[in-house]
């Protein structure tokens, strides 16, 4: 008899060890932004050697060095939102109850969203081969902003989730991870070599 008490005694005590565990854990992957990040600062070269192409086909230096700047100019508009959607969903996830930061959350997630399609038609239309002809083919990019940004509201809405089963200074701590500065752009003037 005292064996199954035992028995039973055990398998609560690792269930309960085992709830405790999964609810005290983050079980939050922010892979997502390192990706994003990747993703956008691949974009850069790819767009300068089509712009180094045409450039070469039209023995028109201008048309590299005026293209640079250009996307130089997109680059940092990305850029900056790119600093302030991160910092603005931690805030959302901080100072909000669960339903307020949803809110706040899908708000801040559209307006990326935005950012990220005007760039990318930005980018695309600067590569198309109709652009100047003579020039091959249509430069791909690993970039599609719905996509991005879907992966990107799924890792905050778990952090969301997380961080309502953390103390304050948790959840500060927990949230500071996605302001890091390895998650910011590389400058252009480091990409665009």
């Amino acid at each position: 008899m005292k064996r199954y008490n035992l028995l039973i005694v055990l398998l609560l005590l690792i269930f309960n060890v085992a709830n405790a565990q999964k609810k005290a854990s983050p079980a939050v992957d922010f892979s997502s932004l390192q990706q994003t990040k990747a993703k956008i600062e691949a974009t850069v070269p790819l767009v300068i050697q089509h712009l180094n192409n045409i450039a070469t086909k039209e023995e028109d230096t201008s048309i590299l060095t005026n293209g640079k700047a250009a996307l130089g100019k997109e680059y940092g508009i990305l850029e900056s939102e790119w600093r302030l959607y991160r910092g603005n969903m931690a805030n959302c996830i901080l100072g909000n109850s669960t339903k307020k930061a949803k809110k706040c959350m899908e708000y801040h997630n559209q307006y990326l969203k935005n950012t990220f399609i005007n760039y990318n038609n930005y980018i695309t239309h600067l590569t198309k081969k109709n652009g100047y002809l003579g020039v091959e083919g249509d430069t791909k990019f690993d970039f599609n902003p719905s996509e991005i940004t879907t992966k990107l509201a799924d890792s905050y809405y778990s952090a969301a989730d997380a961080a309502g089963r953390m103390k304050s200074l948790q959840k500060t701590e927990f949230l500071e991870q996605t302001r890091s500065k390895e998650l910011d752009l590389k400058p252009y003037a480091e990409i665009a070599q």
